[in-house]
This record gives C-alpha cells, structure tokens and sequence, in this order.
C-alpha cells in the first residue's frame, strides 16, 4: 500500500502530506475498506481538460479526475488534480489553495469509494462528506 503525491510541471507543493496521508486512510476505513496503492497527480488545467475530452468524452475543465482500480474493498487509484482550478476555486470560495487542495483529494478518495455527484442530491452529500473529513483534518 502506497499514497504517493506527483507533480506535473507544477512550482506548487501541497503541505502537511503526513497528516493528509492519515487523513485519507481515515477516509477509507470509514467505507470499511482499505487503502492499496493511489496516486495523486498535480497537473494544469489543460492537461486535465485532454484526460477529460479523452476518457470521459467531456471538453471542459474540471478540478479532479479519480481513475477507479479497486480491487473488492481495496481501494486502488488514480486521481487528477488541477492545480489551476483549484486556486481559482480557493479565490472564489475564500479559503487557502491548501484548504481547497485537500477538499479535492477528499472529493476524488470518495468516488473511489463509491460516491457520485451527477445528481444535486448527490453533490450535496459528498460535500457533507467533505466538510466533515475537512473537519476531522482541523480536530
């Protein structure tokens, strides 16, 4: 099992990976399941937009991406990050880009897990689920 972070011609550098790291496991044992290996990618938004058009069929940009390798209850994975949607989202939400940072990686664990926000019913309780492990994060 490994949670590894990756830089995609970034300068930016998320801080507190440790705690997050725990976090995250946190985050997965609350679904009963346990984490195998997941790798977080930051990267710009056009290269988010190309792995949207390519696999998803969607031209528009987007903050997170999670590619679903699970295997049972172990979960398994690939999540891409915008690192420019995401500080253009921090502006507009008035919190750090560390603070939105992390509510993506929390956003992208839990569809690995199993969640889904095509509905508003459903955005609405993945961002509960978010508040709360940003929450626990704070504690």
């Amino acid at each position: 099992m490994s949670i590894r972070i990756y830089y995609d011609n970034t300068k930016y550098r998320f801080k507190g990976w440790r705690k997050t790291v725990n976090l995250i496991e946190k985050v997965i044992r609350s679904e009963n399941m346990v984490s195998g290996d997941l790798s977080f990618i930051i990267t710009s938004d056009e290269v988010l937009r190309k792995i949207n058009i390519e696999f998803l069929n969607h031209n528009y940009y987007t903050d997170v991406i999670a590619f679903n390798y699970n295997d049972e209850n172990i979960v398994k994975g690939e999540i891409y990050i915008s690192k420019d949607t995401v500080k253009r989202n921090s502006h507009n939400y008035k919190v750090s880009l560390n603070n939105e940072m992390l509510r993506v990686m929390i956003h992208g664990i839990l569809h690995l897990t199993g969640y889904n926000d095509k509905t508003e019913r459903e955005r609405e309780f993945m961002r509960r689920k978010e508040d709360q492990c940003l929450a626990d994060f704070k504690g």
